[in-house]
């Protein structure tokens, strides 16, 4: 046994992909059926060859091996603020803007300067397990808040779910693991609702740059309050190709990232500088290359809505950015649904359970199959896998 074992990290469920991973020990992929890896929410794929170019050249720069400034480059925060201002009808200012090492350190550094341990906050389920799972190391208390149809979030249910220790509400959109995007009325109403019970109502964008409607998708930024309510959070991950680099983005007000530094400065110093540096050309660069890949999802999530509205059995419950969140009728867990899948179908997807309150009983019967490395054809493999399976 571990001694000493922090009780709050020890409660905290173990990463899903990782574990999902290790459901392939052991088990023989045959050569034609080979594996589709539909657990993964992000590009597996380099980033576009003028990127690399970008990257590579940053090399060659001194100071990209230093240290910077803890809450990132002044040129790529002055950058996001004026196209997201722009985008979305508002206006940001740079010092609004702070970058991070990736949108999961934007969530962490926010709900630093937000609740501490002991008090709450409010996740629509089913959840983005990572949020939830700092939630539990940080001994806050994770309030449910079942979604509804379209996998929305009701304002009256959110409204009743706050208690005197709550300190914020946290919407993705689009979401993972479900895809719903929330209308512009719902965010809306959500901030009334914050404002109105003094919480913060922080809203993940990572997947916005595939979202269906054109910018804006919402007007919160329109609202010059904004900063009393909003806290912002986005990954350049996703669209850029830039995983491993780590690079996301935490808009809030400037007292909000003052309060941030304090946290960032002891867990990075700075976001990766190479990183910074390749998301402010492609920011100046490749809104070409971002268009392109918002149609191309578009187009893959036209094919999984086709496809499961043509297999008996399966319900799509909601589809967006690289997401479809679905139901079955097989009288099978979902658990051992995937792993059967894996073993019988050479198909990685994770079960419902994987984004919901322990015991939950309609995740028992969803999946989430996530299709950011998934071609129109190799979709077309899924439906097929997926009409030949049987319980």
């Amino acid at each position: 046994m571990l001694k000493p074992h922090a009780a709050t990290i020890a409660a905290t469920t173990p990463p899903p992909v990782m574990e999902a991973r290790r459901w392939l020990a052991g088990v023989s992929v045959p050569a034609d059926r080979p594996l589709l890896n539909l657990s993964q929410a992000a590009p597996v794929a380099p980033p576009p060859p003028e990127l690399r170019k970008a990257l590579a050249d940053a090399v060659e720069d001194d100071s990209s091996h230093l240290y910077g400034p803890v809450l990132g480059l002044p040129a790529l925060r002055a950058e996001l603020a004026a196209r997201w201002s722009a985008q979305y009808g508002g206006h940001i200012a740079s010092e609004d803007v702070a970058i991070t090492s990736g949108c999961n350190q934007a969530f962490a550094a926010a709900m630093s300067t937000i609740a501490a341990p002991g008090e709450a906050v409010i996740l629509p389920t089913p959840w983005y397990f990572n949020h939830k799972m700092w939630l539990d190391m940080q001994g806050i208390t994770t309030i449910p808040l079942p979604c509804g149809a379209g996998m929305l979030p009701d304002l009256a249910e959110a409204e009743a779910a706050i208690t005197p220790k709550t300190r914020a509400i946290v919407l993705v959109s689009p979401n993972n693991p479900t895809g719903a995007e929330y209308p512009p009325a719902l965010l809306a109403g959500f901030v009334a609702l914050a404002r109105a019970h003094g919480l913060a109502l922080v809203v993940d964008e990572t997947y916005r740059d595939f979202h269906s409607r054109q910018h804006p998708v919402h007007t919160l930024f329109a609202d010059e309050t904004w900063r009393d309510v909003l806290v912002h959070l986005y990954s350049f991950s996703k669209v850029f190709r830039l995983t491993g680099h780590r690079v996301g983005a935490l808009v809030a007000s400037p007292a909000r990232l003052a309060e941030a530094e304090k946290f960032l400065d002891t867990v990075a110093i700075c976001p990766n500088q190479l990183g910074q540096r390749a998301a402010l050309y492609g920011l100046q660069n490749l809104q070409g290359f971002i268009a392109e890949e918002r149609a191309e999802t578009l187009r893959r999530r036209a094919v999984v809505e086709a496809g499961f509205a043509a297999l008996p059995g399966w319900h799509l419950l909601c589809c967006g950015a690289y997401f479809a969140y679905v139901r079955y009728d097989m009288q099978i867990d979902s658990p051992t649904l995937a792993q059967r899948l894996v073993a019988e179908a050479s198909l990685l997807v994770l079960p419902g359970t994987m984004f919901a309150p322990k015991g939950e009983q309609a995740a028992k019967r969803q999946l989430r199959i996530a299709f950011a490395n998934a071609n129109t054809q190799e979709l077309a493999v899924l439906f097929a896998r997926l009409a030949a399976f049987g319980p």
